[in-house]
């Protein structure tokens, strides 16, 4: 489903092998929270998407870990309000950030984290949205 929404989107993308199982429940644990379900079926299906200059569309299950464990680091906090709230799974190649609320959240809502402001906007109600809006210019940052 994943791959062919963003191959029906743009030719410029790059598809990594999915992850297993084993590999998200390791995520969850160095992360200490459940994976939001349309992250964890994405991931099943490609761990992360690169689309055109290598932009993230999805990054990685690694990067994903990386990256929300160095925001939620402390090191931050004395310039922006906490992220733990948010979960980042994407860029916009300009520092910033695309998230999805944590459970016990159901909604998809995707939000752009502003790195100038500390904003985060509403961008889109789910990922698929998300990814019509982004790669045909819809959603701008």
């Amino acid at each position: 489903m994943w791959r062919e929404l963003v191959a029906e989107l743009t030719d410029d993308h790059d598809f990594a092998d999915p992850v297993g199982i084993r590999e998200v429940e390791e995520a969850e644990r160095a992360l200490g929270h459940p994976l939001p379900e349309v992250l964890v079926s994405l991931l099943r299906e490609t761990n992360g998407i690169k689309g055109a200059y290598g932009l993230g569309l999805v990054w990685s299950l690694k990067e994903i870990v990386e990256e929300n464990l160095h925001f939620r680091s402390g090191f931050f906090d004395w310039m922006y309000m906490p992220f733990h709230p948010l979960l980042f799974f994407a860029d916009a190649g300009n520092g910033d950030r695309f998230a999805l609320r944590l459970p016990p959240v159901t909604r998809e809502n995707v939000f752009c984290w502003d790195h100038e402001d500390d904003s985060r906007t509403w961008a889109a109600p789910d990922v698929a949205t998300f990814w019509r809006w982004w790669l045909t210019g819809r959603l701008k940052v």
